[in-house]
């Protein structure tokens, strides 16, 4: 008789869950700093993606946006020097979008990351997935307007 070692089948369930990722991207005839000089900017959040900003003022270090919904304290994490722009809530930071810009050839590749609950219906997170393909276009089109 051969003995095994059960002992791993407990530490099973004590994996990390996770929740329900959309990664989103668009290519962009603008070079990478052209798009983290606009994303990387708090102030122009209402022109690229005003669904979610109408308005945005400074408080402190962090930034207060003015949404439809009300208002939310965020913090706009921008490293130039690894690509990334990530906009997460003050209270929660694991709550927010988290963005890269890449280089792709002579212009940009610009991902977005959404996390959602289990709890948002598939038609919601739809809904959401289809508002930032609409910003994602705006940025590209803001961006390589300023670079033509």
């Amino acid at each position: 008789m051969v003995r095994v070692d059960k002992s791993y089948v407990s530490a099973y369930y004590l994996h990390m869950p996770t929740i329900r990722s959309v990664t989103s991207s668009i290519s962009i005839q603008a070079p990478p700093s052209a798009v983290l000089d606009l994303v990387g900017d708090a102030t122009t959040l209402p022109r690229w993606a005003p669904g979610f900003a109408q308005a945005v003022r400074a408080q402190g270090e962090h930034w207060v946006v003015h949404t439809g919904a009300g208002e939310a304290l965020i913090d706009l994490r921008v490293s130039r020097e690894r690509g990334t722009v990530d906009i997460v809530s003050v209270d929660q930071p694991a709550r927010g979008v988290f963005t890269r810009v890449l280089a792709n050839a002579d212009g940009s590749e610009y991902l977005f990351t959404q996390f959602f609950p289990d709890s948002v219906a598939d038609a919601d997170v739809q809904r959401q997935v289809t508002v930032v393909e609409g910003e994602l276009e705006t940025v590209r089109r803001l961006t390589e307007g300023v670079t033509r």
